[in-house]
């Protein structure tokens, strides 16, 4: 019997250890998923800015210093928060990944173009990440010339982009350019295309831009402020040459502006450009004698712009000149290029928009834009001709596409629609007959465009203007309020979002989703005034149209509050930074890509990129008038005490165009002061800058954890 109960009391004491060692086990495990599910807690550090008689204390300004380890050891723990937060939706994101990917055709071409005598064709082989580029002569039956693999060029970089590719005119040498860094600071090199030399040539810190003058052995490109990264002077190469040796052709003084390198499609003329916002300027040179210098086309002006083509003795001007807002073309002979001598061919229409020209030897080609929608026009040289070329629906895009051979007959455009996948149409001029020479296939076996709906609406401004918004969902999909939408738009720089086919937007319409682009005041989608009337001191007008589009959206059945989302990137982040400051319950989830929240310090800090060059876009805020109008909407400085909606915030540490801060400090000054349990969530590409990540399918992953956020919000996991 004493032995039973030693034996019993033996038992009971193991059980109670297993249970106790396993409980404390458990214990440290919860002990350290609950730090990970804690979200970060950021040093305040207040530093008074003052101007114009105004103070700002910003408490996370010590965040601008990327040097610090104390600021990527905040980002590592935003980062190990926004993983922990969403572990539950790994296995999904995975399965959005695969089915993103697996509509994507892998072993890729692309349409092959003709230039001078050779064609080029960008392919993509299954199971990699980059493309390969290559080349056969006069026919597509020859053997096949390697330009560049990326796959190999990007092996020993965590990031990897391929610039510029410039061939000589006597098709001997390739001058390309790369980013390893994400910053968009190229570095260019020579390689010999026959024997797959590489030559000593090596060029830093350029735009990754490079122009051949017609000798063979000397070109032309941008260098780069290494602090701005504005582009502001131009060289002249000579090959072998060490490149401290290489000439300044030309220095950009005004910080407003930006410069570029290019040749004519004739290959006559070398083209020095410079542009701000608002204004223009060229100078030319005979690609044949590339010593000589530059002459001036026409001085720059205040609110004057321009750009030129040649075509046999004369120049071919899209311009906003004597008022023509939506532009106009004119014509002036090389020998006399000044303003003065300009002389209309199109004239300006209040209601079209002239977007680009496109020169052939026997017609010239414009892109048009009218209520919204593209056109393409065609005209003969000789006036016999002039016509466009047809398109039925509301919710397309179509472009003039790549078309380097001057002496071609054959257009080459794109068109696509919300519901339809993009085409390559080659349309031949003298026959007006059309050719699709590639549809973009989508794998998978489950798509069928008759599957999906699209249609436009226009919602009604606090003003009482009418805005447009595209809309594309799943046939069946319900529209009585209950559906969950993802509302989308940008609204600057006259940067027009056109409704244009997305295969990995399926997987959100598949699963019930509607999606709407807000063609809000900012861009150009309804013409120049569209534009004018979104920027500067009218700048809050892209702002309200948003919200009265989601408003609309609402009132009229599309989704509700509790299922409505809105997205936006870069100056679209903006947008969502000011949208949930001014009507946060209009919100379920918001997505924020690389958001440009800290409006007024950027602005008002000269030395860092872009910030000089958009004056004419946001205003100087060293001008009282625009700090103060700034300040009130900058989503960072507007940050108060009151509920928010679930928000996803993503960038990229070595992001040139919107500094990693902004939204570092903006989720810092959100997460210290919002009054809800809501998710707010910072994810930081630790590798890559604005664009993302450079490979194929890595971008893919990014839109995964997207679309995942979304979608668990909804209650939607597979």
């Amino acid at each position: 019997m004493f032995y039973r109960i030693k034996m019993l009391k033996a038992f009971i004491i193991t059980i109670v250890s297993f249970i106790f060692a396993h409980s404390c086990k458990r214990q440290i495990i919860m002990t350290n998923l609950n730090k990970r599910l804690t979200p970060p807690v950021v040093a305040k550090k207040p530093k008074t800015l003052t101007i114009h008689n105004d103070t700002r204390i910003d408490p996370y300004y010590w965040l601008n210093a990327k040097e610090d380890p104390a600021v990527l050891e905040y980002l590592h723990a935003e980062n190990a928060y926004t993983k922990a937060k969403l572990a539950h939706t790994e296995d999904f994101q995975k399965t959005l990944f695969e089915e993103m990917k697996s509509r994507i055709k892998e072993d890729d071409t692309s349409v092959p173009y003709k230039l001078n005598g050779y064609w080029y064709v960008t392919k993509f082989e299954k199971g990699q990440d980059y493309p390969i580029y290559i080349r056969k002569k006069d026919s597509l039956e020859n053997a096949e010339e390697l330009l560049f693999d990326c796959n190999v060029l990007a092996k020993p970089h965590a990031y990897f982009k391929l610039g510029g590719i410039a061939i000589s005119p006597d098709n001997t040498l390739a001058a390309y350019s790369t980013d390893t860094v994400s910053r968009r600071q190229y570095t260019i090199h020579v390689k010999h295309i026959v024997t797959g030399e590489l030559l000593t040539d090596k060029i830093e810190n350029t735009t990754g831009s490079i122009t051949w003058a017609n000798d063979n052995k000397t070109f032309f490109y941008t260098k780069k402020d290494e602090v701005t990264l504005r582009s502001y002077k131009i060289y002249r190469h000579i090959l072998g040459q060490d490149a401290t040796e290489d000439v300044e052709i030309y220095h950009e003084t005004d910080d407003t502006f930006n410069t570029f390198v290019y040749k004519t499609k004739s290959k006559k003329y070398l083209v020095i450009g410079a542009s701000s916002t608002l204004s223009s300027e060229y100078r030319i040179l005979n690609a044949d004698t590339p010593y000589g210098e530059f002459e001036l086309f026409q001085e720059r002006l205040k609110d004057l712009e321009y750009s030129i083509a040649h075509y046999k003795d004369a120049f071919y001007v899209i311009t906003n000149a004597d008022n023509a807002t939506n532009f106009k073309i004119c014509k002036t002979p090389d020998t006399a290029t000044s303003k003065e001598n300009w002389e209309d061919v199109i004239p300006h229409r209040a209601d079209v928009l002239i977007e680009d020209l496109e020169i052939f030897k026997d017609y010239f080609v414009i892109n048009e834009r009218e209520n919204g929608l593209n056109n393409i026009r065609i005209m003969r040289w000789d006036g016999q001709e002039d016509y466009y070329l047809p398109f039925n629906n509301e919710t397309y895009n179509t472009y003039i596409g790549n078309n380097p051979d001057f002496d071609s007959e054959v257009l080459r455009y794109g068109y696509n629609a919300l519901t339809t996948p993009s085409s390559v149409i080659d349309y031949n001029l003298s026959t007006r007959t059309s050719e699709i020479q590639k549809e973009q296939e989508v794998l998978g076996g489950t798509f069928d465009k008759n599957n999906y709906a699209s249609k436009r609406i226009w919602a009604t401004a606090r003003d009482g203007v009418k805005v447009p918004i595209s809309l594309v969902y799943r046939k069946g999909t319900k529209l009585d309020g209950s559906s969950p939408l993802l509302q989308y738009a940008y609204g600057s720089y006259g940067s027009t979002i056109d409704p244009s086919f997305s295969s990995v937007r399926l997987s959100l319409l598949d699963r019930g989703f509607i999606y709407a682009i807000a063609h809000i005041r900012g861009g150009e989608y309804l013409g120049r005034h569209w534009y004018d009337t979104g920027k500067l001191l009218t700048k809050k007008n892209t702002f309200t149209d948003f919200i009265d589009c989601s408003k609309y959206l609402i009132a009229e059945g599309y989704t509700s509050q509790d299922h409505l989302h809105a997205y936006g990137g870069s100056a679209g982040g903006l947008l969502m930074g000011v949208i949930i400051n001014m009507n946060p319950e209009l919100y379920r989830g918001i997505l924020a890509a690389v958001p440009f929240v800290d409006v007024v310090t950027t602005m008002l800090d000269e030395s860092i990129p872009l910030t000089t060059g958009e004056y004419d876009e946001w205003g100087n805020p060293n001008e009282e008038m625009y700090y103060k109008y700034m300040k009130s909407y900058s989503p960072y400085d507007n940050v108060q005490k009151k509920d928010y909606p679930n928000m996803l915030v993503t960038t990229g540490l070595h992001d040139s165009q919107v500094q990693y801060w902004e939204p570092a400090k903006w989720v810092a000054k959100l997460r210290d002061l919002k009054t809800d349990d809501n998710l707010l969530l910072l994810h930081t590409d630790m590798d890559a800058g604005h664009g993302g990540a450079s490979g194929r399918f890595e971008s893919l992953k990014e839109v995964a954890l997207e679309y995942a956020f979304l979608l668990d919000l909804e209650d939607i996991r597979r």
